[in-house]
């Protein structure tokens, strides 16, 4: 996911979809410790999209507070 798409999303649709990231990488760390995972560079990517999203998150709270 590239920062220009997540820019043009709401306070509401940042959390969401960073919900849903969280609960894709839960369940890939489950396949990582039954030794099921495959594609093993998709918990890195999860993890960086997570920090995007929730650093957007951020942004938009502390423009809804000034």
């Amino acid at each position: 996911m590239k920062f220009s798409e997540i820019k043009d999303m709401t306070l509401t649709e940042a959390l969401a979809k960073s919900r849903d990231l969280r609960l894709e990488m839960f369940n890939l760390r489950l396949q990582q410790a039954s030794a099921q995972l495959e594609k093993t560079a998709r918990l890195r990517t999860l993890r960086r999209d997570i920090a995007r999203l929730e650093t957007r998150a951020s942004q938009l709270r502390n423009l809804q507070q000034a």
